[in-house]
């Protein structure tokens, strides 16, 4: 975990381990896949100066990487092809749950590739939508 902000422990992050939360209550998200995720979250915490909000990688299978946001946010915007829109209305009664891990200790196979902080409690979907252009 790589940050200068203090990371701060939203109700819906766990204490230990790895739970499920249920996309569009807590945060949406937005999923990519494997590299391109990863290229994506690089350059946000590059944008950000280590404080882009909320990211978690998985460390086996896809590798998908989900950048969470606000609840809401994810209906509100208009997304490039290849993410998966998780959460906010999307005008379906899919559910879908999205893995967070704890702040610290054995959380694999998830990780945090930026934390949530009291000054980035959430990925900004702006930023998301320029770094995924």
């Amino acid at each position: 975990m790589t940050m200068t902000e203090t990371p701060h422990r939203p109700s819906w992050v766990p204490a230990a381990g790895h739970q499920l939360r249920l996309a569009g209550v807590h945060f949406d998200a937005v999923r990519v896949d494997g590299i391109r995720g990863e290229l994506v979250a690089d350059w946000l915490v590059e944008a950000t100066d280590d404080d882009a909000g909320p990211i978690v990688c998985e460390g086996s299978g896809g590798r998908w990487v989900y950048f969470l946001l606000a609840p809401g946010e994810v209906a509100a915007r208009e997304w490039p092809l290849g993410v998966q829109r998780l959460g906010g209305g999307q005008g379906t009664r899919t559910v879908t749950y999205v893995g967070v891990p704890a702040l610290e200790g054995n959380t694999w196979p998830l990780r945090w590739y930026s934390v949530p902080t009291v000054t980035a409690p959430y990925v900004c979907p702006v930023r998301l939508r320029a770094a995924l252009a």
